[in-house]
């Protein structure tokens, strides 16, 4: 019996699965749920941790692996209820985010070589919300950091995914963790990819990139998807902005609908006043997955942040040098 090839369908080869094997570790939490890591790339070289959003999974990070782990060592985790991970039994709470990234990273980054950490959506958050509970791990185990297509509060009332009009201008609260909260699995007929164009990416996605994600969001389980969605609703993590204390690249999609630019832009001038902004990135005509419809700008500022920390590690040893 021939086992059909999983990446046949996929004409862009930055869709597909990596070619390189992974080194698979579990990293099990405080209340005893079981995290799926996967490590691509030399074990030696500089370490990327990429965080995913909401109902995707390690996969969703293909673009940035089949890229850069050529190079560097990519680690990439499926989010709890994500993927192979466990969903566990606790209460789902910003805080869970945040000792989920801090147990990731315990286990793969050594405060020597510290990582470039990436968050999208979802993975942003967990970002944010570990570097508000914990403030000394950040400089511990981060040489930078990229938030994309995230926000720190407002999700629901700024959303524009449904177009409102006249006095009606927000989503009520309630409505919307009814929506996000909702666990009835997701049908998969061809029909709903109009949907997945329209909620994730924008009108000049391939059909491809379409998809692609699509495949990744009916995968999550509803259980998954709904309990995460009703934490996500109120979330309120703004503060945790003031102890990101590492150069930040703030990433937006310029048609993002889940998460618009006025999410980007306020995260930006957050980080402005405490001096950690690297810059505002804006994505031409992107949407919500930005790191899929433009991977290339997404990737580049990866490497660039990695090679800027790498720099200023550089000019610190030359300093103590011509000190001493």
């Amino acid at each position: 019996m021939t086992t059909r090839d999983p990446n046949a369908r996929w004409k862009n080869e930055l869709l597909r699965t990596p070619p390189m094997r992974p080194d698979v570790t579990t990293v099990s939490t405080a209340d005893g749920a079981r995290l799926n890591v996967h490590a691509y790339g030399p074990k030696d070289a500089e370490p990327i941790v990429l965080s995913h959003g909401w109902t995707c999974s390690i996969a969703y990070w293909n673009p940035q692996i089949n890229v850069l782990a050529g190079k560097y060592r990519v680690i990439a985790y499926d989010q709890r209820g994500h993927g192979a991970s466990d969903l566990g039994r606790i209460k789902l709470t910003s805080d869970v985010l945040a000792d989920d990234l801090a147990a990731v990273l315990a286990a793969t980054v050594s405060p020597r070589k510290k990582a470039v950490i990436v968050g999208h959506s979802m993975g942003g958050m967990s970002i944010m919300a570990w570097a508000a509970k914990y403030p000394h791990q950040v400089e511990q185990f981060a040489s930078s950091v990229v938030l994309a297509n995230t926000g720190a509060d407002r999700l629901i009332a700024e959303t524009t995914v449904v177009p409102l009009r006249g006095p009606i201008k927000q989503i009520p609260g309630l409505l919307g963790q009814v929506v996000l909260g909702a666990q009835v699995p997701l049908p998969t007929a061809f029909i709903t990819r109009r949907p997945m164009r329209w909620v994730g990416l924008s009108p000049t996605a391939t059909a491809e990139e379409v998809d692609f994600c699509w495949r990744l969001v009916s995968a999550c389980k509803g259980r998954t998807r709904g309990k995460w969605g009703v934490a996500l609703s109120g979330l309120d993590i703004a503060k945790a902005l003031d102890k990101i204390t590492v150069p930040t690249t703030v990433i937006a999609g310029e048609r993002d609908r889940l998460t618009p630019p006025v999410h980007s832009e306020r995260l930006a001038s957050q980080l402005a006043e405490t001096g950690s902004l690297e810059q505002l990135l804006v994505l031409p005509g992107a949407g919500h997955m930005g790191n899929i419809e433009a991977p290339q700008a997404f990737n580049d500022e990866i490497v660039r942040l990695r090679t800027l920390s790498k720099r200023r590690v550089r000019r610190r040893t030359l300093a103590v040098a011509e000190a001493g």
